[in-house]
C-alpha cells in the first residue's frame, strides 16, 4: 500500500528520499561497447540472438518492410499517428531559433545556427513499443534539419519491428532505422560499424543499459539527457475526484516498477480516498504486477496544509511530469520553477501530453527538471560564432587587447595584435 506522509511531522529526508539507483551495469556496459567497437556488426547480430532471440541476416530495416507496415496497421490509426504528428510538429516549429549580426564602427560580429548532422534515436523495445516516443524524437531532429536521423531499436524474436514504429518513424523522418537496441546499439551510434554510421548526437530513453552507454559515450558524442524511470506528481485539492487522481498515478506508475507516483495535497480526505481508489483500480490493471510494484515501493502521498506549500513541495522534488488538478492552475504556474513537463486542470491528465497535445515527452527525470528541459529543436541545433574587425577598428581596440593579454601574461596573444599597428 501506498505510503502517506504528513509535511512537518517526519523529517524531510524521509519525504525527499531519491528512489535507490539499482545495480551498477558500468563494468557491463564497458565490455559491451568494447566488443562493438571491435567486431562491428557481427557483434550487434550476436547480442539481437542472445538478448532479443532473433537471427538477423541484416541490420537495417528494408523500404519493403516499411512498405508493409503501413499496409498491415489500421486505417484509424495511420491517422492518430498523422494528426499526432501534425500536433508535434506544429508545436516544436514555434522553437525554431535564427542566428543574428551586429554591425557597429567597422565590427561585425554574428551568430549562426547550424544542425547538427547526424541524429541518433533510440527507441525502447522490450515489454511495450511506443511510437509516440519515435514521434517525439525524429520531428524535432527534422524541424532542425538534421541531415540524417538514424533510428535503433531491439528487434522481436521474428526479427521484425513492430509495424507502429515504422510507420512512426517515416512519418517523424528517420532516414536510417537498424534493428538492434540495448548498450550495443549506442555503442554502434557513437562508434560507427559496417552498417549504422557513427552519429553526432543520441537521443531517446532506455533501460539501465542504455542509460549507463550513454553516459559512457559522452563526450565522443553528445547526448540529450541520463533519464531515469517514470515520474508524475499531482498537485491536488480537496475538491479533486479521487478516482481520477488515482487513475493518472497509475498512468505512470505502470511504465516500470521503478517509476514513481506522488500526490500532493491539502486534504487528509483526499490522500485517504485516493488510498482506496488505487488499491480498487490496481486490481483492474493489465500490469498490475508492475504497477503494484511502483506504488508500494516508491509511490507518496503527502498532506500539507495548503496548496502554496504543495507547489513548493513539487519544486523541491523537481518531477518529470506535474500535474495541478485544481479549478484555477494557473493562478500557481508562475509559482512552479522545477518540473519537466506541467499539465493544467481537471481536464488535462498526463496522458494527452504523452501522445498527441504535441509537447515533448523525452523529459528530465530524477530532479534533473531543476537545470535541464524536455527534448526540443534546440536538442539538434548547434550555434556558431564569427566576428570581423577593419584596420581602424582594431586600431582603436589594439592598445586595449594587448593591456589584457599582458595582464595574462600572454604576451604572444598581444604581440599578434601589435604587430599589425606597424
Amino acid at each position: 500500500m501506498i505510503r502517506t506522509y504528513r509535511y512537518g511531522e517526519v523529517d524531510n529526508k524521509e519525504i525527499f528520499a531519491k528512489m535507490d539507483p539499482g545495480q551498477d551495469v558500468s563494468a557491463i556496459v564497458r565490455d559491451i561497447i568494447e566488443n562493438v567497437i571491435n567486431n562491428g556488426d557481427k557483434a550487434l547480430k550476436e547480442y539481437s540472438l542472445k538478448f532479443d532471440k532473433a537471427e538477423l541476416k541484416e541490420l537495417q530495416v528494408s523500404g519493403d518492410e516499411i512498405n508493409e507496415a503501413f499496409e498491415s496497421i489500421t486505417p484509424e490509426l495511420l491517422e492518430v499517428l498523422k494528426e499526432a504528428a501534425d500536433n508535434i510538429r506544429q508545436f516544436h516549429s514555434r522553437q525554431v531559433r535564427t542566428g543574428f549580426m551586429m554591425d557597429k564602427d567597422g565590427i561585425i560580429m554574428g551568430q549562426k545556427i547550424l544542425p547538427i548532422e547526424k541524429a541518433g534515436v533510440y527507441v525502447p523495445g522490450g515489454t511495450a513499443a511506443y511510437p509516440s516516443t519515435v514521434l517525439m524524437n525524429t520531428i524535432p531532429a527534422s524541424i532542425a534539419g538534421c541531415s540524417e536521423i538514424v533510428m535503433v531499436t531491439p528487434p522481436g524474436k521474428d526479427g521484425k519491428i513492430k509495424p507502429a514504429l515504422l510507420v512512426a518513424a517515416t512519418l517523424g523522418g528517420a532516414t536510417k532505422i537498424f534493428k538492434t537496441g540495448g548498450a550495443q546499439a549506442v555503442a554502434a551510434l557513437a562508434y560507427g560499424t559496417e552498417s549504422i554510421p557513427k552519429v553526432d548526437k543520441i537521443v531517446g530513453p532506455g533501460n539501465v543499459f542504455v542509460a549507463e552507454a550513454k553516459r559512457q559515450v559522452f563526450g565522443l558524442v553528445s547526448i540529450d539527457m541520463i533519464a531515469g524511470p517514470s515520474e508524475i506528481l499531482i498537485v491536488a485539492d480537496g475538491s479533486s475526484d479521487p478516482e481520477l487522481v488515482a487513475a493518472d498515478m497509475l498512468s505512470q506508475a505502470e511504465h516500470d516498477k521503478n517509476a514513481s507516483a506522488v500526490l500532493v495535497t491539502d486534504s487528509a480526505v483526499l490522500a485517504e480516498a485516493v488510498t482506496g481508489e488505487l488499491e480498487r483500480q490496481l486490481k483492474e490493471l493489465e500490469r498490475e504486477e508492475i504497477a503494484r510494484v511502483s506504488v508500494d515501493v516508491n509511490g507518496k502521498i503527502i498532506v500539507c496544509d495548503d496548496i502554496a506549500l504543495a507547489i513548493d513541495i513539487a519544486n523541491e522534488i523537481a518531477p518529470e511530469h506535474l500535474e495541478l488538478c485544481l479549478d484555477d492552475p494557473f493562478r500557481y504556474l508562475g509559482a512552479v520553477k522545477n518540473a519537466g513537463s506541467i499539465f493544467l486542470g481537471r481536464s488535462c491528465p498526463e496522458a494527452v501530453g504523452d501522445y498527441f497535445a504535441g509537447v515533448n515527452h523525452t523529459l528530465p527525470t530524477s530532479g534533473t527538471a531543476r537545470f535541464s528541459s524536455p527534448l526540443s529543436v534546440d536538442d539538434f541545433i548547434k550555434k556558431t560564432q564569427y566576428t570581423y574587425y577593419s584596420e581602424e577598428a582594431l586600431a582603436k581596440a589594439a592598445e586595449k587587447i594587448d593591456l589584457f593579454a599582458r595582464t595574462e601574461g600572454l604576451t604572444g596573444h598581444g604581440k599578434s595584435v601589435t604587430k599589425r599597428m606597424k
